[in-house]
């Protein structure tokens, strides 16, 4: 598939962005990758929450092979009826969208910050 027909194909969930890489193309949402195309299959985002949908429908993981090993990773095909019905595709997208919300969040950790007289305990110690 071409980045082309890649914003064509998703066209009925959003405006996407298609970059290539890794001999591919990364497609993106709101910043974020929630699917990739690697040898004209499409492949979508899955987390805990999403995975079994995903294997329901018939669906397997995009699995490449690294040091003589398999690797599977979060993306799974994307099911077959989503390319020719928009809702369908909806569906499936948002799954994926919303699985990459929640792994770019997990991702996201704010900075614990010290109590003040911790840090200056730590600062007086360094200078003696």
């Amino acid at each position: 598939m071409t980045p082309d027909d890649l914003r064509a194909l998703f066209e009925p969930f959003a405006a996407v962005a298609v970059k290539r890489m890794f001999g591919g193309c990364g497609v993106y949402a709101d910043g974020l990758c929630f699917a990739i195309e690697t040898g004209g299959e499409v492949f979508v985002k899955v987390d805990r929450e999403t995975e079994a949908a995903f294997s329901a429908a018939g669906s397997a993981p995009f699995v490449y092979h690294a040091k003589g090993k398999p690797m599977t990773m979060a993306y799974w095909c994307l099911p077959a009826g989503a390319f020719d019905d928009p809702d369908e595709l909806n569906h499936w997208a948002a799954l994926g969208l919303d699985a990459a919300r929640r792994a770019a969040a997990a991702k996201v950790k704010p900075k614990k910050k010290r109590p003040p007289s911790e840090s200056r305990a730590r600062r007086d110690r360094s200078v003696t």
